[in-house]
């Protein structure tokens, strides 16, 4: 049953060259181009403005300029209206069939391992996001997608294609979404990639987060789990991870679950697509611990 992941759709990187050549042909800004921004899986890059301020470029393939402005960057400005350390944005515009953004750059470098003062600071901004969209009832719930693709990523055929344990693994989630409302409720901020990897620090103190590009609507909570599966992809303290698993192993079980196998599907999913082939076994390893 196992396929190539060279096979499969792979996501569009950035050519951030290009993209500013774009931004200059539709808007008359010339952005120079200083480099790629750590991390990320479709990529970012740092760009001086005209004026010498320098600002980070983003680009969203498949993405329509009116559903970010009325998901994830109404949540930005929600956040940015309470002083949550969220980039603003500085321009946004659509090119073809994708948004470009540029979005303010933010004090420090994303945090590489995650210790407890760390993990402190991560759960104090997740629970500052309780209920910031009650008032914002126009902001779509997030979709967990555990019975149907997401838009580039969350795509259920090659997971059940893959292997016999990543076809059972999706069954499983398909289980878990039967019966089950397809959106998160709750009107908490979700960021919805809230991984170590998205918080920034200087001198070990976290002072800001980024990459909210899929924020929306929903249980905070989810953000815990998200952040849990991003202490997998890299070696960190055992006794952090411990203590996130306490902190998650609490949490009510019509939470845990649907939002375990969303990040379950999601980082199979792509690991079967971007990643080497020994990898897809490092995420079902952790997928299995709770499905």
């Amino acid at each position: 049953m196992t396929t190539s992941p060279q096979n499969r759709l792979r996501v569009e990187r950035l050519d951030a060259d290009r993209t500013a050549a774009a931004v200059q042909a539709r808007t008359g800004v010339r952005l120079e181009v200083e480099g790629p921004c750590p991390g990320g899986a479709v990529g970012a890059a740092y760009v001086r403005w005209p004026d010498g301020r320098r600002s980070v470029l983003k680009w969203r393939p498949g993405a329509g300029i009116e559903e970010l402005r009325a998901g994830p960057l109404a949540v930005c400005e929600v956040l940015g209206a309470r002083g949550y350390p969220c980039p603003a944005t500085e321009l946004a515009l659509q090119v073809d069939g994708a948004v470009v953004l540029v979005q303010e750059l933010l004090p420090g470098t994303p945090v590489e391992f995650l210790d407890h003062h760390g993990l402190d600071r991560a759960l104090a901004l997740n629970a500052s996001q309780a209920e910031l969209l009650a008032e914002h009832p126009e902001i779509p719930s997030m979709n967990l997608y555990l019975l149907d693709d997401g838009p580039g990523y969350c795509l259920h055929e090659p997971v059940r294609r893959h292997s016999r344990r990543s076809a059972a693994l999706e069954q499983r989630i398909r289980s878990v979404g039967a019966g089950r409302p397809g959106r998160l409720a709750g009107n908490d901020v979700v960021h919805h990639d809230f991984h170590h990897g998205n918080l920034l620090a200087v001198d070990g103190t976290v002072t800001g987060v980024i990459d909210w590009d899929g924020a929306g609507r929903g249980d905070r909570r989810f953000d815990l789990v998200t952040l849990r599966f991003g202490l997998h992809a890299t070696g960190q303290a055992p006794d952090v991870v411990r203590r996130l698993d306490d902190i998650l192993d609490a949490l009510p079980e019509e939470i845990l679950r649907p939002c375990w196998a969303h990040m379950s599907l999601r980082m199979t999913d792509w690991a079967i697509r971007h990643f080497a082939p020994g990898e897809v076994e490092h995420w079902l390893d952790l997928a299995e611990q709770r499905l």
